[in-house]
C-alpha cells in the first residue's frame, strides 16, 4: 500500500462511516488498525459537514425566514449522518429509563424500537438545537456552524479513548476501539482546535476544549457505571450532547470574554 492510499484509506472510512454520501467504491474490507485511523479523520469530516451546513445556510438565508431555514439546517444535518447520532440518543435515555443493571440497560439499548423516554429525550434535543440556532448571532453562525460538527465528532474520540467496550460479545464499535491511540486522539483534537482558534478565536477556544472536555468525562465516568464501558449508542449520545451544548453557550461565553 503506498503512502498516499495509507492516509486517503483512513479518511475514506472516515466519511463512510460518519455520512451517507457515497466517496469511493475502490476502499473497502478496512482493517482494525484503519479503523483506528479513520478516528483521527473524524474533526476533519465533522468541519466538512459544518461546510457544508454553513453554505446552506448562506444560501437558504436568501429564500427562506430564519425559522425555517433553522429547520431546514437540522433536517439536513440528520440525514446527512442518517440519524446515527440521534438513533445513539434515543437508545441511551431508553437503557437508562428501563434497565436496573449494566446487563439491563444494554438489552434495552440493542431492541430496534423507541420508547417513551427515548423520543421524548429525542424531541427535546431537536428543539433544544434548534432554539440554539434561533439565538445564535449573525456574526457567529458561520463559524458555529462549521466548528459544530467537528466538536462533536471529536468528543467521540476522546470519550473512546482507554475506555472498555461495555459489551463482551463485541459490536460494531469494537473494530475501532480496538487499535485507538492517544496520536489518532491528538491528531482530531489538533484539528478541531486550529479551526475553533480561526474561527472563535483562542479564549473562546480554550474555554469551548476546557468546557467540552469536563463533558466527556462526565459522560465516561457515567458510562463506566452506568454501562460498564461504552458503546455506540453512548457514543452517538456524546456527539448530540456536545453540539447542542455548544449551540447554546457559545453565544453566552462571547459575549463575557
Amino acid at each position: 500500500m503506498t503512502s498516499v492510499g495509507a492516509v486517503a484509506r483512513p479518511f475514506i472510512f472516515a466519511w463512510h462511516f460518519l455520512t451517507t454520501i457515497p466517496l469511493s467504491r475502490a476502499h473497502h474490507e478496512p482493517t482494525a488498525p484503519e479503523l483506528a485511523a479513520s478516528m483521527a479523520w473524524y474533526s476533519t469530516v465533522g468541519l466538512m459537514l459544518g461546510g457544508i451546513m454553513a453554505l446552506s445556510d448562506m444560501w437558504l438565508e436568501r429564500v427562506f425566514a430564519r425559522e425555517v431555514v433553522n429547520i431546514i439546517l437540522i433536517v439536513l444535518l440528520v440525514a446527512l449522518t442518517r440519524g446515527l447520532h440521534q438513533d445513539g440518543l434515543a437508545d441511551t435515555l431508553d437503557g437508562l429509563a428501563g434497565g436496573k443493571t449494566p446487563a439491563d440497560r444494554l438489552s434495552i439499548m440493542r431492541d430496534p424500537r423507541i420508547g417513551a423516554i427515548g423520543a421524548t429525550g429525542l424531541f427535546l434535543s431537536l428543539i433544544l438545537r434548534y432554539a440554539g440556532l434561533m439565538a445564535l448571532p449573525q456574526s457567529l453562525r458561520v463559524p458555529v456552524l462549521v466548528c459544530m460538527p467537528a466538536l462533536g465528532r471529536c468528543a467521540m474520540v476522546v470519550l473512546a479513548w482507554q475506555v472498555p467496550y461495555a459489551r463482551v460479545e463485541g459490536g460494531l464499535p469494537s473494530p475501532f476501539l480496538a487499535h485507538l491511540a492517544w496520536f489518532h486522539v491528538m491528531g482530531s483534537t489538533l484539528v478541531l482546535t486550529m479551526a475553533l482558534m480561526i474561527g472563535l478565536g483562542v479564549t473562546a477556544t480554550l474555554a469551548i476544549l476546557i468546557g467540552s472536555c469536563m463533558v466527556v468525562f462526565a459522560v465516561q465516568a457515567g458510562c463506566r457505571a452506568w454501562f460498564g464501558g461504552i458503546t455506540g449508542d453512548t457514543l452517538g449520545a456524546t456527539n448530540e450532547i456536545v453540539e447542542i451544548l455548544f449551540l447554546l453557550f457559545v453565544p453566552l461565553l462571547l459575549v463575557l470574554s
